[in-house]
C-alpha cells in the first residue's frame, strides 16, 4: 500500500541553502529544456516527442546522473499522461514549464529512492545526493551527501520501501518542502470496529453531508473555502488581463495558482482524515459516495461546474478518501445518487419538493436540511436504517483543522422531533 510523508526541509547554514537552491534551479532548467524540446517535436508533424537527446553530460555535474534520469523520467510521465487524457478528450494543455530564467524558475527536483535517506528521531534529517561539481565547489567529500534538517512528524516513520522524493521551495510559506512516497505493509493497518455503513452526499456549499447506520450525521461546511477559491481565481484573471501581448503567465500568477491548489488540497486531505477517523470510531466498515454524474446532468450550471470540478476536484477527493479509509480497513464505493437531493423522505415525492439554499420542503409537510436529507435517503437505498438520527454535527475549516461549530443545523433540529430530543 502506497502512502506519502510530507515534511519541511531546513538548510543548516547559508551555504547549504545556497547549494540547495542551485541544485533545484538546475533541475528546473533541465525540466524546461526537455519540455521545450518535446513541445518543438510535438508541433512538428514529423517530430518524435520521445527523442530528446542526452543531458547527463551537461547537468550531471550539478545534479548527479541519477537525478538527471529521474527528471527525464518524470517529464516523460507527464507527456504520457497528456496523451492519455488527449485520447479521452480531457487534455487541457501540454506539460508546462517550471517558470523561466527571467521571471524566476520554480525550485523543484525529483531524487531517486536510492539517492537520498531520511532519519527520523530527536534530530530528524534528510541527506540527498548532489553532483561532483557542486561537491567540489562547496567542499563536500567525494562520498558525502548534503545534510538538511527535517521538521514535522511523519505519517509513516516505519515503511517497507521509499519511493522517489520530490523536493521544492514553497514560495508562499518561504520554506523548502518534501514529499516522500512510501510503501506500507498491510500488517500495519487497522481493522473496522464493527460492520456499520455510511453514505456521503458530496456538495458545493456543504462539502460533505454524511449519515451512518448508527444515527450519526456530519456536515462539513465549505462556503468559506469556495469563496476564497473564487477570490483567488478573480485575482488571477485580473493579473492575466494586465499582461503584455504574447505573455500568458507570470511569477505572481503561477504563485496564486499553486496557493489556490495547495490550500484546497490541504483542506481536502484534512477532511478525509477527520471524516474517516470519526467513521472508524463509529464502527463503519463501508462508505458509499454519491457519484456526481447524474447530479451534474440534471442540475448543471457554470457555477455548479466550477464548484464540483475546479474547486472540489471530486475524483481527487474520492481517491484521498479511499486511501485514508484503506488504513482503517474500510471500503469506499461510488454509487449513483440520482434524485436523492429531491426525494422527500416522508412521501417519496421527487417532483413536488422545493429546495431553497440548505432547506428541502415538500407539500406533505416535510422540511429539513437538504444535504443531510439527501445523505440519509442515499443511505436507505444502500442498506436498511433502523436507528433514529442524532443531532447533526456541523464542522468548519479554520485553515488548520476541521472543528465542530457551535452553529447548529437549525432546520433539521426545528422540524425533526427525534433530532431535538437526542441533544437535550
Amino acid at each position: 500500500m502506497k502512502r506519502t510523508n510530507t515534511f519541511e526541509v531546513v538548510p543548516q547554514s547559508e551555504q547549504d541553502e545556497e547549494l540547495l537552491r542551485r541544485l533545484l534551479d538546475a533541475a528546473a532548467a533541465l525540466w524546461n529544456e526537455i519540455t521545450y524540446k518535446r513541445r518543438e517535436h510535438y508541433a512538428d508533424p514529423n517530430g518524435n516527442v520521445w527523442e530528446i537527446g542526452e543531458y547527463r553530460g551537461r547537468y550531471g555535474g550539478v545534479l548527479g546522473a541519477s537525478t538527471v534520469q529521474q527528471i527525464e523520467r518524470k517529464n516523460r510521465e507527464a507527456w504520457r499522461s497528456f496523451f492519455a487524457l488527449q485520447q479521452k478528450g480531457e487534455a487541457n494543455g501540454k506539460p508546462g514549464f517550471w517558470g523561466n530564467a527571467e521571471d524566476g524558475r520554480e525550485l523543484r527536483t525529483f531524487i531517486r529512492n536510492t539517492s537520498y535517506s531520511v532519519k527520523w528521531g530527536a534530530y530528524s534529517r534528510l541527506e540527498i545526493l548532489v553532483g561532483n561539481d557542486l561537491k567540489d565547489e562547496y567542499g563536500l567529500g567525494h562520498h558525502e551527501r548534503l545534510r538538511l534538517e527535517v521538521r514535522g512528524k511523519p505519517n509513516w516513520d516505519e515503511y517497507d520501501k521509499q519511493g522517489r522524493l520530490e523536493l521544492y521551495y514553497d514560495e508562499n510559506a518561504q520554506t523548502f518542502r518534501a514529499f516522500q512516497p512510501v510503501t506500507i505493509s498491510t500488517s500495519r493497518l487497522a481493522s473496522p470496529l464493527a460492520d456499520e455503513t455510511a453514505a456521503l452526499d458530496i456538495g458545493a456549499n456543504n462539502l460533505v453531508a454524511c449519515t451512518t447506520t448508527t444515527g450519526t450525521q456530519l456536515l462539513y461546511d465549505g462556503r468559506n473555502q469556495f469563496e476564497r477559491f473564487r477570490e483567488t481565481t478573480r485575482e488571477i484573471a485580473r493579473l492575466q488581463s494586465l499582461l503584455d501581448d504574447g505573455r500568458y503567465s507570470s511569477n505572481r500568477i503561477r504563485s496564486l495558482y499553486r496557493r489556490r491548489t495547495r490550500r484546497r488540497d490541504h483542506a481536502q486531505d484534512a477532511l478525509a482524515r477527520d471524516l474517516i477517523e470519526r467513521l472508524h470510531g463509529d464502527g463503519v466498515s463501508t462508505v458509499y459516495v454519491g457519484a456526481l454524474t447524474d447530479v451534474l446532468e440534471t442540475h448543471w450550471s457554470v457555477k455548479a461546474n466550477a464548484k464540483t470540478h475546479n474547486f472540489w476536484a471530486f475524483r481527487a477527493f474520492v481517491k484521498r478518501l479511499a486511501c485514508t479509509a484503506e488504513e482503517y480497513g474500510m471500503v469506499v464505493e461510488v454509487r449513483s445518487e440520482a434524485w436523492t437531493s429531491q426525494e422527500c423522505p416522508q412521501c417519496g415525492s421527487t417532483d413536488r419538493t422545493t429546495r431553497h439554499h440548505d432547506t428541502l420542503t415538500c407539500p406533505c409537510g416535510f422540511e429539513g436540511h437538504a444535504d443531510l436529507t439527501a445523505s440519509e435517503t442515499f443511505l436507505k437505498r444502500q442498506t436498511a436504517v433502523t436507528r433514529s438520527m442524532a443531532r447533526p454535527v456541523r464542522l468548519k475549516w479554520d485553515d488548520h483543522d476541521w472543528s465542530e461549530s457551535p452553529r447548529s443545523c437549525s432546520n433539521e433540529e426545528r422540524t425533526n422531533p427525534q433530532v431535538a430530543s437526542v441533544g437535550q
